[in-house]
């Protein structure tokens, strides 16, 4: 019998989310004032991107044009902050009310490590008077993290990892680069690979796609590890819900071949400067419109595919 709340998925090839991710961060300074140039990597986000428009790509990836997060993914990254802060108890401290106690540590840590974003999204007099739509976002945060212990009890959860940074060379210039909210070990010894979620649970349709980026990060941990990872988890906080898949090798390996089918695409719009735009429902929440041929705008001179610089080949962007 399935559980109330759990779905297991049938994770074929999926389609492009509709919801772009998160800018990437921008890159530490150099002396010279320029910015330091990695050997380009994908992640899950930016293959999204492609697969969504090439165009925003290139924005992201390429030209790295800076972007103000929307309110919900603020808000997700600081329930993700206050789930990683959770991990760093003893497990029987991993209860609702300390997790509530996090948030406002979790919050001013984000402030400090992002100038400017409060005022950006809120403003300086919603900030400090906790007024208007910064409480009422406040307060939504706090829900969600109140409505993760209704997913999944953290006390009987033996974490091996969080906010993991996987990274895997898989030949052919294809370096898959990005971070796993959690890696748990299984009763039996396996890995079990968890994503939170804070948005919508995605109708049946979107199931296969919201599995792309677990099945991305799976295939990192066999290269890093050696071992196929026993259960893929994501949890949608929101809903309640948590969808559950166990890959195999043989799906893994067949997974390489499609993100190096789709990394060959990428470094030849970037050979040649072509990323063409895909207009779509994406676009509503595009911050580039105003520089899309789609949208008559014109975008900004190609500033070329970045080649990593001198002492930084080990390093990689997420690109």
């Amino acid at each position: 019998m399935t559980e109330p709340g759990v779905r297991t998925v049938d994770a074929a090839e999926p389609r492009p989310a509709l919801i772009p991710a998160p800018a990437p961060p921008v890159d530490p300074p150099r002396e010279d004032g320029g910015r330091v140039r990695r050997r380009p990597a994908l992640s899950p986000s930016r293959a999204g991107d492609f697969r969504t428009c090439p165009l925003l790509y290139r924005y992201r990836a390429v030209d790295k044009l800076p972007e103000h997060p929307s309110h919900a993914q603020l808000r997700g990254t600081l329930v993700h902050a206050v789930l990683e802060r959770l991990f760093a108890l003893p497990p029987l401290d991993r209860t609702p009310a300390a997790a509530a106690a996090l948030v406002g540590p979790a919050w001013v840590d984000l402030v400090i490590g992002w100038p400017g974003i409060a005022d950006a999204l809120f403003g300086p007099r919603d900030v400090e008077e906790e007024t208007f739509g910064f409480a009422d976002w406040l307060a939504s945060a706090h829900e969600l993290v109140a409505a993760y212990f209704t997913v999944e009890d953290p006390r009987a959860v033996t974490a091996d990892a969080v906010e993991l940074l996987v990274e895997s060379d898989l030949g052919e210039g294809l370096m898959l680069r990005g971070v796993v909210d959690r890696v748990d070990v299984l009763p039996d010894g396996g890995l079990r690979v968890v994503d939170y979620k804070t948005g919508r649970a995605p109708h049946e349709f979107g199931e296969a796609s919201a599995m792309f980026q677990l099945k991305f990060y799976a295939l990192a941990l066999l290269h890093e590890r050696g071992a196929v990872p026993g259960e893929l988890r994501l949890l949608y906080l929101r809903s309640g819900e948590w969808l559950s898949y166990s890959p195999d090798r043989g799906e893994l390996e067949r997974f390489t071949r499609v993100l190096a089918a789709l990394w060959d695409a990428i470094r030849e719009a970037g050979r040649t400067g072509e990323f063409l735009p895909r207009r779509g429902s994406a676009c509503r929440f595009c911050a580039h419109k105003a520089i899309c041929p789609e949208w008559g705008g014109t975008p900004p001179p190609y500033p070329g595919w970045p080649e990593a610089d001198p002492g930084t080949d080990l390093a990689a962007d997420g690109a």
